[in-house]
């Protein structure tokens, strides 16, 4: 099997199941997840874990004493159930204090991702966690199947962190089972992404990447077109061009197509594909070229969205572009300084080619306003600023228009994804001005650099046309530990923002133009 045949074979391993009853105590299972919460009076169940205490003959609370569980977020604990349950292995995830105001789906999602975490290379596990309702249903689902994912595609030897073979979510909640479908959905879509960014350089180049999303895209009844080299070239994409030139692997662009019969509006998403990223002539330190094969997050994140957006046959348009190239340095590179003239015919100086990303962008983002789009939407891991100002986990939002930032940072936050809403101050163009060319790729001071990025990226907004920009160089890498259902390398991030944001605007609840 080729690597590419393994990539699409791979995504999502773990199959989940609806269970429609609350009898934890007598399912068949190999190993049983509960939450509990913290109390004025020691540790209480959560909803889910009913009947268990008296099936442990009101041994519950003792039990989890004595291996020091206090019920704080995260916290799991593993006891052996001795022929108590039929499972024989409960399972007690903390869940905190219990809440006020009904329970948060994120605080679920992250539950169940950490739950079964630790259960690795288990067979089967059951998902008894709070459900009242489908959309709590489907957060445990998906925090469960993220949870699950594992990337061992490059081990030789047995993995023991395999993941676990089935998933069943115990709920009679009504709409569960579309709720269950649709996690199953965004799991595999994401879990498509971490594969993409997990995999080497070596293994997916320009030419792999667009050969993958036109085979998935295809599969998944998307419209696919792909643009060599010669083509780029030939239709003026001089951004993709310049960047790529300095590899041995040329550059691409894909644009994929989904559309509706009863659509009333169409997105349009961009997304960076620099499959890896040495900085070019203006070479990065080793230190941080290390992870670079992530730099194509971006790409990856628009195209697992059109293709979880294909599969839910939401009701709108959906275009996508993935600009992909490879940043090497080479004789045919790039140098600072050279002048390319841009898709939009505006012309730029690059003053540093390790600011490429943004370079490949404006030539996705011009061409996505030629299918006059409702919104334009580019992703990308484009800034180290970003890290610097808001950490690893937290995305930056800027746009054009002030309702579409918040729309945007509001959908995030419902898929549980954070992110931030961020100014693009109009004193900061300045420093973008070419004594030779239109415009500079680099702001001469370092400061703010997201900002006077996005504010590059907008320069070639076509006029009229709503537009955010979502820089997550942080969270689409975990250079740290697992946590929550999110695992060490690709996380997939800002996948389930892109469906989140498609999902409003199919259902009509999306905010109109200022």
């Amino acid at each position: 099997m080729s690597t590419a045949q393994a990539l699409l074979a791979s995504a999502c391993v773990t199959t989940v199941r609806l269970t429609p009853t609350d009898n934890a105590v007598s399912f068949d299972t190999d190993a049983l997840v509960v939450g509990v919460h913290t109390g004025p009076d020691g540790l209480r169940p959560a909803p889910g874990a009913d009947g268990l205490d008296q099936a442990l003959g009101g041994r519950l609370a003792a039990a989890l004493g004595s291996v020091g569980a206090k019920g704080k977020p995260g916290e799991i604990s593993k006891i052996p159930t001795f022929g108590a349950l039929t499972a024989p292995l409960l399972v007690v995830v903390g869940l905190g204090d219990a809440p006020e105001n009904g329970y948060d789906a994120e605080a679920l999602r992250r539950a169940a991702g950490t739950a079964v975490r630790a259960l690795a290379g288990t067979g089967r596990v059951a998902l008894a966690l709070p459900t009242a309702s489908a959309e709590h249903a489907g957060a445990v689902a998906l925090g469960g199947l993220l949870g699950a994912y594992s990337f061992t595609r490059y081990r030789t030897a047995d993995e023991p962190s395999a993941p676990v073979a089935e998933l069943a979510v115990l709920t009679d909640a009504e709409g569960a089972e579309a709720a269950i479908g649709r996690a199953g959905t965004l799991a595999e879509s994401v879990s498509f992404v971490r594969d993409l960014v997990n995999t080497p350089p070596s293994d997916l180049w320009p030419a792999r990447f667009a050969e993958i999303a036109d085979q998935v895209g295809g599969e998944a009844g998307l419209s696919v077109e792909v643009l060599d080299e010669k083509a780029l070239k030939e239709g003026g994409y001089g951004g993709i061009v310049a960047v790529g030139q300095g590899s041995a692997n040329p550059p691409r662009l894909v644009r994929l197509a989904y559309s509706h019969p009863e659509a009333e509006k169409k997105l349009a998403y961009v997304g960076k594909g620099i499959t890896f990223d040495s900085g070019g002539l203006s070479l990065k330190p080793s230190a941080a070229m290390d992870w670079m094969k992530s730099d194509m997050g971006g790409a990856g994140a628009v195209l697992g969205a059109m293709l979880a957006i294909a599969r839910l046959g939401l009701k709108v348009n959906a275009v996508g572009y993935l600009c992909l190239a490879e940043n090497m340095p080479s004789g045919t590179a790039q140098r600072p300084s050279d002048v390319f003239t841009s898709f939009a015919g505006k012309t730029v100086e690059v003053l540093d080619t390790d600011a490429e990303g943004r370079l490949v962008l404006i030539d996705g983002i011009a061409r996505a306003g030629q299918d006059e789009p409702d919104v334009i939407v580019d992703v990308a891991t484009l800034t180290g600023a970003q890290i610097v100002a808001l950490g690893w986990r937290t995305a930056g939002v800027m746009a054009n228009d002030d309702d579409l930032r918040a729309e945007i940072v509001a959908t995030a936050g419902a898929q549980g994804e954070a992110a931030w809403p961020m100014p693009l101050p109009d004193e900061l163009r300045k420093g973008l001005d070419s004594p030779v060319a239109d415009i500079a790729n680099l702001h001469p001071e370092r400061f703010g650099g997201m900002l006077t990025a996005a504010i590059f990226l907008r320069e070639f907004v076509p006029d009229g046309v709503r537009w955010a920009h979502i820089d997550m160089a942080g969270p689409a890498f975990n250079k740290g530990e697992p946590h929550g259902y999110t695992p060490k390398g690709g996380t997939g991030a800002v996948t389930r923002t892109l469906v989140g944001l498609a999902e409003r605007y199919a259902t009509g609840s999306a905010q109109a133009s200022a």
